[in-house]
């Protein structure tokens, strides 16, 4: 069965999991909210060399958002992070063209 979250809102520009036993592998609410996002709603635009770091686009508004891993040394990279860019910084970071 699959859990439906809510969407981005206007107001949010950071979201960030957290790990419920401290070794990343039990996520919380957030995490689990964050992957529902990158999966379901924001469309991919772009992703670093490793693998680590990718570029959304929220389709609804045309914001872009980053996903990160900033427990990376945790199992399985630990918890999500989601932070709103501006297209400057996405452009910088992922190149030109990342909204089209």
């Amino acid at each position: 069965m699959t859990t439906d979250f809510a969407d981005l809102e206007s107001h949010e520009t950071l979201l960030t999991g957290q790990s419920g036993d401290g070794t990343g592998r039990a996520a919380d609410v957030v995490d689990e909210r964050i992957f529902w996002l990158v999966t379901k709603r924001l469309l991919p635009r772009g992703r670093s060399p490793d693998g680590w770091t990718a570029l959304f686009l929220d389709p609804r508004d045309g914001r872009f958002w980053e996903l990160t891993f900033p427990h990376g040394s945790l199992f399985g990279g630990g918890p999500r992070q989601l932070t709103l860019v501006s297209r400057t910084d996405a452009e910088g970071r992922y190149g030109r063209g990342v909204g089209e």
